[in-house]
């Protein structure tokens, strides 16, 4: 028998990798737990998978872990994915899982079947017998109707889930459309997953940025060395490129991972984007790294412009912003029009260098 979860995450503890905290402790046992009653069932791996799995009259139940910003939910899903010693696994963003649902969901209605979210759910159980699911968030109609009898049917299949969000079930798709039609799905989390609230505490990921200069100018390579040392510090050198659906257009963040992105202001500010992709993108992630910020007038006027939809949309979702940037906040728009309209969003940049400025506790709403 290999090393067990808690041991690992005790051994992070003791090489100072982690500071000792009650609250991941007990979700750490949760998540233990449910390691051992996957095992149980699901037996041996790789070659003989599967012929030594017990019989059990009913699936196994996951697991719903939510707790505020910064706890330390994602980094526990991903021990607890490592530590499990099966193949048929999967660990995915839930708004990747969900764009790659729709993906599925339009191919098999190519083939005119009668309801295509039958085939989808075997198709993922087919390959996956644990499912976690990062962030989860439903924001959009579309999400709500397909996700409540999607996750009925991969339950039915025997598929465990295991999902982090920022927010309970009973909050899920809050003041949404036609809410009363998805809350038979919060019902459903609670009779198959485990709901455990990681208790308020110390904002780890907070800590992380605690005394951390997070606003670079010039945006000289001495300001990319100390990015490139605070993403992988947010990351631990991982990223992947995530694409939302917004509106059924794509927005793609080339550089993610675990609630953090990572992008070049030509890559957001010159695209065609307006107020709805940047509020889609201030409620996808917590962090957002944006380099190379250059001097803004009358001849980049769009540009800035979509600049200013930014910063408004990442102040309001109160996500860290870390940046690069020609000049100081008030020394980037200083002449032509749109000058004066800069002036609040200059002065947001200051506010948001404060370092209990994304504490929802301290900040002024």
């Amino acid at each position: 028998m290999g090393t067990s979860l808690k041991e690992v995450y005790q051994a992070k503890i003791s090489g100072g990798e982690l500071s000792p905290d009650a609250a991941q402790a007990n979700a750490v046992d949760l998540l233990e737990d449910l390691i051992r009653r996957i095992s149980d069932t699901v037996g041996e791996t790789g070659l003989f998978a599967g012929l030594f799995r017990k019989a059990t009259t009913s699936p196994i139940k996951g697991l719903y872990l939510w707790g505020g910003v910064g706890r330390g939910k994602s980094m526990l899903m991903d021990m607890f994915f490592d530590q499990l010693e099966i193949d048929s696994k999967e660990r995915i963003h839930f708004l990747d899982f969900m764009q790659k649902t729709h993906a599925s969901l339009h191919e098999i209605r190519q083939t005119n079947v009668d309801d295509a979210i039958l085939p989808a759910a075997e198709k993922v159980a087919q390959n996956v017998k644990v499912l976690c699911l990062d962030e989860m968030q439903i924001d959009s109609i579309a999400d709500a109707m397909i996700v409540g009898r999607l996750f009925e049917q991969l339950f039915d299949r025997g598929v465990a889930i295991c999902t982090t969000s920022n927010r309970p079930p009973t909050d899920l798709y809050k003041d949404g459309l036609n809410r009363e039609l998805f809350l038979p799905f919060i019902d459903l989390l609670g009779q198959k997953m485990t709901v455990h609230e990681l208790a308020k505490g110390v904002d780890h990921r907070k800590n992380r940025l605690a005394g951390e200069k997070i606003y670079f100018s010039p945006a000289d390579a001495t300001a990319r060395k100390a990015i490139n040392r605070i993403w992988h510090d947010l990351t631990g050198g991982n990223s992947r490129e995530m694409t939302l659906q917004v509106m059924g257009r794509p927005v793609r963040l080339p550089q993610f991972w675990n609630g953090a992105t990572r992008s070049r202001f030509w890559e957001l500010c010159a695209q065609p984007l307006g107020p709805g992709d940047f509020l889609a993108i201030a409620n996808a992630v917590r962090v957002l790294v944006l380099e190379d910020v250059p001097l803004l007038s009358r001849t980049n006027y769009n540009e800035a412009k979509r600049f200013v939809m930014l910063v408004d949309a990442l102040y309001e979702a109160k996500v860290r912003l870390i940046m690069s940037a020609a000049a100081v906040p008030d020394k980037i728009y200083i002449e032509g029009e749109g000058a004066f309209e800069f002036e609040r969003a200059a002065s947001r940049l200051e506010e948001m260098q404060s370092a209990d400025w994304s504490n929802p506790d301290t900040a002024v709403r």
